[in-house]
């Protein structure tokens, strides 16, 4: 296949572009070489390669200064998705649009279903939001995948960020009242792979299986890591006040993965073993 990748700098698309190419026919675009606010611009692109799939990875991901950057978030998050949708609907190719746990306010008790309502807490949420309904409304070969808590070899995470400060420091306080599931960027590339193959459109949520707690993340790290001199304290959101929310339950519930005889994602757990392992 034909497949243009937005965002192919960033940490999903750097592992969507590594996998991808031994498979694929792959035409990557960072920023620097496609902005994607630009309708023209977009259109000739894809019109110039004719693309079976477009995986639209590209975003503005700063959750927290999206609260004063209102303009610069839905210009990208909203704005850019819809001029992908109309570009891959112009050239009759697949769109996968990369979306967020942060659509959902994360007062469930329960996983999120792909069924479940948006109700975004913050801006960044609000635009992935829009993003999802111009996908979903313009191109109608879509699949929108809602991920979480991302980490890879690529750029910076919380996985990455815990390390280093388990270098400097002997003690750390995470956030114990925020539960979700990470997402290692490799197990969501190979779902992708296998997404892209089918026609099975709509929404799905791709997460690595299970649920934790910043807390529990942080301690699974530094006990692989055998880092055990650092000790790690739980403490509450309030305690680390953000400008943004954030949802207390970003557990992604995957019915669709199971009902459409996908592969779902390895455990947490084991992906995160499989990363520090590398």
């Amino acid at each position: 296949m034909r497949v243009l990748i937005t965002g192919a700098n960033g940490q999903l698309g750097s592992d969507i572009v590594d996998i991808f190419n031994s498979i694929h026919q792959v035409f990557a675009f960072g920023r620097d070489t496609l902005d994607i606010t630009n309708i023209e611009e977009i259109t000739r692109i894809a019109r110039e390669i004719k693309p079976d799939v477009i995986i639209h990875a590209a975003a503005y991901t700063a959750v927290d200064q999206a609260e004063s950057n209102l303009e610069d978030a839905f210009e990208v998050n909203a704005y850019g998705t819809r001029n992908v949708a109309i570009a891959a609907e112009d050239v009759g190719a697949k769109l996968v649009y990369i979306s967020t746990d942060y659509v959902f306010d994360g007062t469930n008790d329960e996983p999120y279903s792909e069924h479940d309502v948006p109700s975004p807490l913050g801006v960044y949420g609000e635009s992935k939001y829009a993003g999802e309904q111009y996908a979903a409304s313009l191109c109608l070969s879509h699949f929108i995948v809602r991920t979480s808590w991302v980490y890879g070899k690529y750029g910076n995470n919380f996985v990455k960020t815990m390390i280093q400060l388990g270098k400097e420091r002997k003690s750390i306080r995470v956030v114990n009242d925020q539960t979700g599931s990470p997402t290692y960027t490799v197990d969501l590339v190979h779902f992708l792979l296998e997404l892209i193959e089918s026609d099975k459109y709509g929404v799905y949520h791709a997460t690595n299986v299970g649920q934790c707690t910043w807390y529990d993340l942080a301690k699974a790290i530094f006990e692989i890591q055998e880092m055990n001199d650092v000790t790690v304290e739980a403490c509450s959101t309030e305690e680390f006040p953000r400008p943004a929310a954030r949802p207390r339950n970003s557990v992604l519930g995957h019915s669709a993965i199971k009902r459409n005889g996908f592969t779902d994602l390895p455990p947490w757990r084991e992906a995160l073993e499989c990363f520090l392992k590398i």
